[in-house]
């Protein structure tokens, strides 16, 4: 975590305790000059305008600009934005330019404070974007695959609960159709593909995907069924070692193309630590990989000793790079995604590169996970993606985000429902959560799934930064 956001984590906790602290001393004069029973109905009150307004986890300000720094050379259009449409007020929309960003101030209405506030976009197709409540800076909002309209000058842009900046820009990238190479897809966990790139390698000729671990952790759900923890992790490993083979059927992939690496979840940092040590499972008692390994159809290194370490990791994924030779490899951002493993998920990856005598073209990187932001992509599902929060600059790399059509999220929704990992029943509390957000703030959960990933993830589009590989 950066020292920026260890900052603002401080500040969020730091404030947090201030009302915490304000809460009790107005309950305390409530309690000495009302009736006795105003002070378990402001409990009751205060408790149902945290759970509708202030239980999203923010670690930034609303009123903070993201920060994108795009590569020198790329398309930045002037434009204006108006009751009558988006205008491009210098030159025309390249015609070979597919993905579409508009940087434009976005600030919230008094009603933006307490529901989310909105950006429609009318063009093609209808879209949605929504943002934090009460934003007021920089945004930028996804319009990849409205370029038509655009060009037509038929596409309009405005607020709900919330105003647009009557100037912005357009930032339009050019690439090729990645979903037409060769591609290797690096997946942490199961389901991390499905959540990233279901769109892209559903309709792709040539995609292998490789899975590092086995997702054992966190198997408490499977005790209800008498096991005690290490039983319950092993159930839980295998289910979802199965499920990084057998979902991506859903999208095409033959099981043949779909490799299991078997390491152990959140042992990756510890791994690249001490790159010989071994690092078994922290829950199942389990270190040796080749437990998981059952379903590979070609021979690795590590299956000679089974050993869980990160040289082990890296000369697997050397030789699956060196056996499948992609064009394209699609792993996790390491700057966005703070998940320890997705981080060193493509740490190991960037080593095997510098090992191995074949050198893919590009690197598509997604972001599963914000650390700023548990709720992006916000708002409803089949909305589009907007850019994530970037308080701190990224690297400067272009974009690609393919669309994704009614019947494309339709079978993206039902591969996610195959992940057993993603069928954990709602505790109560979140369901009440979510009834009084409902009710109170509008907000809407689809009918695909109860986990959250089917809102964020089933979307309009899906987002990559494009990485030449030096």
């Amino acid at each position: 975590m950066s020292a920026r956001k260890q900052q603002l984590l401080k500040q969020h906790r730091r404030k947090k305790r201030v009302v915490l602290l304000i809460a009790l001393l107005a309950l305390i004069l409530l309690g000495v000059f009302a009736p006795w029973w105003s002070v378990p109905l402001a409990v009751i009150l205060g408790w149902v305008a945290h759970e509708a307004w202030f239980a999203d986890h923010l670690f930034y300000s609303p009123r903070d600009d993201y920060r994108y720094d795009f590569p020198q050379g790329s398309v930045a259009l002037p434009v204006s934005l108006g009751p009558h449409g988006l205008h491009i007020a210098d030159g025309a929309l390249p015609v070979d330019a597919e993905t579409l960003v508009l940087e434009v101030e976005v600030k919230a209405s008094l009603l933006g404070r307490w529901l989310d506030p909105q950006v429609l976009i009318e063009g093609a197709e209808h879209d949605r974007q929504d943002f934090e409540r009460g934003v007021s800076g920089k945004r930028y909002i996804n319009l990849s695959g409205q370029g038509d309209a655009l060009r037509a000058g038929h596409l309009r842009v405005h607020g709900r609960h919330c105003r647009l900046g009557q100037q912005g820009v357009l930032h339009a990238f050019h690439n090729p159709d990645y979903a037409r190479q060769r591609l290797l897809i690096i997946a942490p966990h199961a389901d991390d593909a499905e959540l990233a790139a279901f769109g892209q390698y559903s309709r792709c000729q040539d995609v292998w995907i490789v899975t590092l671990t086995q997702g054992e952790i966190e198997a408490e759900h499977y005790q209800r069924l008498g096991l005690d923890k290490a039983a319950a992790a092993r159930l839980k490993g295998r289910l979802r070692t199965w499920d990084s083979i057998a979902a991506p059927l859903w999208g095409g992939i033959p099981a043949e193309r779909c490799v299991q690496l078997g390491y152990y979840c959140l042992q990756l940092p510890a791994m690249a630590a001490e790159p010989s040590q071994a690092f078994g499972s922290r829950e199942s008692g389990e270190s040796d990989v080749r437990s998981a390994r059952g379903f590979n159809s070609l021979p690795l290194p590590a299956d000679r000793d089974g050993a869980p370490t990160w040289l082990n990791l890296v000369a697997d994924l050397t030789t699956l790079i060196e056996y499948v030779r992609p064009e394209v490899i699609l792993t996790a951002h390491p700057e966005l995604d703070p998940h320890a493993d997705h981080v060193h998920a493509t740490c190991a990856t960037l080593e095997a590169i510098g090992r191995s005598s074949w050198k893919p073209q590009t690197l598509l990187l997604y972001a599963n996970h914000l650390h700023d932001n548990d709720r992006w992509p916000m708002g409803p599902a089949d909305g589009g993606i907007a850019l994530p929060p970037c308080i701190e600059a990224l690297p400067a790399d272009p974009l690609w985000s393919p669309a994704l059509d009614a019947a494309t999220r339709i079978d993206k929704a039902q591969a996610l429902a195959l992940q057993h990992d993603l069928q954990t029943p709602l505790t109560g509390k979140k369901r009440l959560r979510r009834l009084i957000q409902r009710l109170l703030a509008g907000r809407q959960w689809p009918a695909t799934g109860d986990d959250e990933f089917f809102r964020k993830a089933v979307r309009r589009h899906e987002l990559f930064w494009v990485r030449k590989v030096d």
